[in-house]
């Protein structure tokens, strides 16, 4: 049955007459359920199984690899060294988890700016957060950036502590980005604007490390 104008208006104005009164009511539960929702997938923490061997570095964060060069690394290192840099973007997950496993000899926070995170200048001067790992001869180190919107960098780990590869330590909020410094010897498996996945994505082996990755083995790709 077709409704006529006069009634769709009659309708529609009493509608309105029983909405306006609640609509800053409505409108206050809509927001807060969408930053609730907004902050569930931010702070998401999936499972994953990534592979496992001696000498196999896995991606300590979800996101785009943003370099892929050398560097002198005078922290932990000592020296000439590779260096992979990811950007996590607000969608990824933001969780970071261990690239090795190995004993954490080396924990140190440093206050700084908070420049945008995939800035070259962000990965010197921005608040950040150093985790040296040691496993035999391997040593690893990660460094969690804060961006322009991490202004919190999480790491939950000290000297002492033993760590699993692919075993969550800490996170960044909100945008940010992370470098991995690995001897300099190391073959890198990732390149420029690989995606990759934390615990899971082979990002560099040591060269004993065997010719073929483990099964499950998951190298960067582009995308």
């Amino acid at each position: 049955m077709e409704m006529s104008l006069s009634t769709a208006v009659t309708l529609a104005a009493l509608l309105a007459a029983i909405v306006w009164p609640r609509l800053p009511s409505l409108l206050l539960l809509l927001l807060l359920a969408v930053v609730w929702v907004s902050l569930m997938f931010f702070f998401r923490d999936p499972e994953r199984t990534g592979p496992y061997g001696a000498h196999l570095v896995l991606s300590p964060a979800d996101g785009r690899v943003l370099l892929v060069d050398e560097a002198e690394e005078r922290e932990f290192l000592m020296g000439r060294s590779r260096r992979v840099g990811i950007f996590l973007s607000l969608l990824d997950v933001h969780v970071n988890r261990s690239p090795i496993s190995g004993l954490v000899e080396f924990v140190r926070h440093q206050p700084g700016r908070f420049h945008q995170a995939f800035r070259p200048q962000a990965s010197q001067e921005n608040e950040h957060n150093l985790l040296g790992i040691v496993d035999g001869e391997d040593r690893v180190l990660v460094k969690q950036i804060a961006g322009i919107l991490a202004r919190r960098v999480v790491c939950r780990v000290r000297p002492g502590d033993r760590l699993t590869a692919g075993e969550r330590f800490g996170l960044i909020k909100f945008g940010s980005r992370v470098e991995v410094y690995l001897p300099y010897q190391y073959e890198i498996c990732v390149r420029h604007d690989d995606r990759v996945k934390a615990g899971v994505t082979v990002i560099a082996r040591c060269p004993q490390a065997a010719a073929s990755l483990l099964p499950g083995a998951q190298k960067g790709s582009n995308g």
